[in-house]
């Protein structure tokens, strides 16, 4: 059985986590939740390591209470000119409805925090209260570092045997990411078969599988939703949809304008966008997609360069429709309101369900 107490370890009042989402989240999004008594999170992934660092001062400006600190940990790109001229071939006629070309050569436009020294270095002199890691784990001298500074560990799983690795690596609790989670998948290996594990399904296996105490993701969208996932054994739930559409969020208009007409089914699976799997609000990117069988993408993040060229040349010309809209299966459920004003909805209705 897992172990209890994570809130409590971070100097929590709600068993509530923001999820970190990057390009969305925001020191303001992050300090309003954790000023309300959440866990509030800042995504770094996309970030270099001077830009992390204002971000997280920014965010430290704003509250002193805890935070959550989010990196990538994914294998470094494996370049394919061939793979990668033969995908912006596809874009190509996208491209040109907005009366451009795409990009000549695409690029590693992130790179793997396991791989960046001066990321590393940066997060060690910040140490931010909370550290969690998406697509694997750093080295195991680095997570000790870390945890030698007093800084709280956490990782995501999608399956009971990526939970039982971050066990083994000593992270303080494991956040299960279950399918209808938006954003990308956490999975290890993009390469090896995805159990598609539900949400309430892979928090059942981790519950039952592990010590450390389990976080559930994926399709949480009220108080009831995080209600349930503590009866099922989960120390916190983890919700980024809910938060997309917040005052504080960084998400341009198109998207929360497309949010905020999502239906229900209004979410899609595709590696396309950015090399991996992630889920998206139904658009026409998506739908370009799953129109084109079973063409090689080029590797996370390289495709993202073109991802980000096609959605910078749609917006040039007014059109919403190609960006990374990241969203789960409840996005037809979001409340767009203040960050701070959400975690204490939610806390009312986790409250309710309760009684």
């Amino acid at each position: 059985m897992q172990g209890q107490g994570i809130t409590g370890r971070i100097g929590l009042d709600w068993p509530i986590f923001q999820a970190p989402m990057a390009g969305v989240s925001t020191p303001a999004m992050a300090a309003a939740v954790s000023e309300a008594g959440g866990l509030g999170a800042l995504g770094l992934g996309a970030a270099a390591p001077a830009q992390a660092r204002e971000m997280i001062r920014a965010t430290r400006a704003l509250t002193d209470r805890p935070f959550n600190v989010n990196l990538f940990c994914h294998r470094p790109a494996q370049a394919d000119p061939a793979v990668e001229q033969a995908w912006l071939a596809r874009l190509a006629p996208l491209f040109a409805r907005f009366d451009t070309a795409p990009p000549q050569a695409l690029t590693e436009i992130y790179t793997s925090f396991c791989v960046d020294p001066a990321a590393q270095e940066m997060l060690l002199e910040e140490a931010p209260p909370v550290v969690s890691f998406h697509f694997g784990l750093p080295d195991l001298d680095l997570i000790q570092a870390l945890q030698a500074k007093g800084v709280v560990l956490m990782a995501t799983a999608t399956s009971l045997a990526e939970g039982l690795v971050l066990e083994a690596a000593g992270v303080d609790a494991v956040v299960a990411q279950g399918w209808e989670a938006g954003g990308h998948r956490g999975v290890f290996d993009p390469a090896a078969p995805d159990e598609q594990l539900g949400t309430f399904e892979l928090l059942a296996a981790l519950v039952c599988g592990l010590k450390t105490p389990v976080v559930a993701a994926g399709g949480l969208m009220t108080g009831a939703d995080v209600a349930r996932a503590l009866q099922l054994g989960a120390s916190a739930a983890q919700l980024g949809t809910a938060f997309v559409g917040c005052d504080e969020t960084a998400a341009d208009q198109g998207y929360r304008r497309a949010l905020a007409a999502a239906a229900e089914e209004g979410t899609r699976m595709t590696a396309a966008i950015s090399g991996r799997a992630a889920r998206c609000l139904k658009n026409d990117f998506t739908s370009w997609a799953e129109q084109q069988g079973v063409a090689q993408i080029p590797d996370y993040p390289i495709a993202y360069d073109a991802g980000k060229a096609l959605n910078a040349a749609a917006k040039s010309a007014g059109e919403a429709g190609f960006g990374a809209q990241w969203a789960g299966t409840g996005a037809a459920r979001s409340r767009p309101m203040a960050s701070g004003d959400m975690l204490r909805l939610l806390v009312q209705e986790m409250q309710a369900a309760q009684a």
